[in-house]
């Protein structure tokens, strides 16, 4: 699985990059109305950078269009990896879509990334779906580089025996799991005993390369803080991962910090931005005064690209070179430019390919 290391100089992965839709364009994304009447939703629009009336007239492809604006224009970040997000599925197997908060299909993703040679595909497959293990094959012949779960919010019991198959799939096609842990506040409900990191010793002991989101560091399971608990678990399991995405938020401020003072903890982390939170008011060099003095804190915010912010907040905080070159040292980024849906040949950095496909 490990690829060539990425340095300074050719750019580094953000192998945790967030979109959404409503829909438009044929995208077949969703927001469910009840979010979409929740505050969150405003503040996602402006974190997007986009209006309702640009996704209506534009589609919601082109909140891919903006992100790979950006990164070609970070000197720091060559690549980003763009999740897509299952949603909750019913007893039958299927989605169901009065349950599930927001919606990102994997065709959708997939298609859009194709299009962009500084974008990578994400994949998002609910274990629990009829056909889930086909999902997975073509996630893997679409180019994801691995497959991404908000467990709390999906309604998936990572310790659930059933899903077993799920998980011996992934390590036959050599697929990582991205799964988030620790408390979920983006979404206006969550089943947060999912997030408890404990819950993914299932998939660890199977074998399947995990990358624990955020080192689970917020909430609590089981009267424990979510972080204290995750850490005895890279001892014992060779393959679990974290990465640093939103570690800078006001409300983790001090967990970087910490994780970076644990021995031997920063080995196992990539580096990812949780974008657009990361740029959004949750973050600013200010809010991490204490850790790197006010005239680094200005000087780091007058930084106009916020991946290049991202980094440089990162790097002063502590952060070795080691964590941002991981990410693609161990996703195969060899995927970002895979088949669907047909050759990206000739592209520079951020251009766009134009296709009419659609799955």
């Amino acid at each position: 699985m490990l690829a060539a290391v990425a340095t300074a100089a050719e750019g580094y992965l953000d192998m945790h990059v967030h979109t959404a839709g409503i829909g438009a364009g044929g995208s077949g994304a969703f927001v469910h109305p009840e979010m979409r009447s929740n505050i969150r939703f405003r503040f996602y629009l402006w974190a997007f950078g986009v209006t309702e009336a640009e996704l209506e007239a534009g589609g919601d492809g082109i909140v891919l269009a903006r992100i790979s604006a950006q990164v070609a224009q970070s000197e720091h970040v060559a690549r980003a990896v763009v999740l897509a997000l299952d949603g909750v599925i019913g007893a039958d197997g299927e989605l169901d879509r009065e349950a599930t908060q927001v919606y990102v299909p994997n065709a959708f993703v997939a298609t859009e990334v194709s299009r962009y040679d500084n974008l990578c595909y994400g994949a998002s497959v609910n274990p629990y779906r009829r056909d889930a293990l086909a999902r997975l094959e073509q996630a893997k012949a679409d180019g994801a580089l691995f497959v991404k779960w908000i467990p709390n919010t999906m309604h998936i019991d990572p310790a659930d025996p059933a899903i077993r198959p799920f998980y011996e799939k992934l390590v036959a096609l050599d697929l990582p799991l991205l799964s988030h842990a620790g408390r979920e506040q983006a979404f206006a409900h969550a089943r947060d005993e999912y997030g408890d990191p404990r819950r993914l010793e299932l998939p660890l002991s199977l074998g399947v390369t995990v990358i624990a989101a955020h080192i689970a560091t917020t909430g609590e399971s089981e009267g424990e803080d979510n972080f204290e608990r995750i850490l005895p678990m890279f001892e014992r399991f060779g393959n679990l991962y974290s990465e640093i995405s939103s570690l800078t938020q006001v409300n983790k401020r001090n967990y970087l910090k910490r994780a970076l003072a644990v021995p031997g903890l920063e080995q196992r982390l990539l580096y990812g931005t949780d974008w657009p939170l990361q740029f959004a008011l949750l973050v600013s060099p200010l809010y991490h005064v204490d850790h790197i003095g006010l005239g680094t804190a200005r000087r780091l915010s007058n930084i106009d690209n916020v991946w290049d912010r991202d980094i440089a907040l990162k790097r002063s905080m502590g952060t070795p070179d080691s964590v941002f070159e991981r990410s693609a040292e161990l996703l195969d980024t060899q995927r970002c430019a895979a088949a669907t849906p047909g050759p990206r040949t000739g592209l520079r950095t951020g251009q766009r390919r134009e296709t009419t496909e659609r799955r």
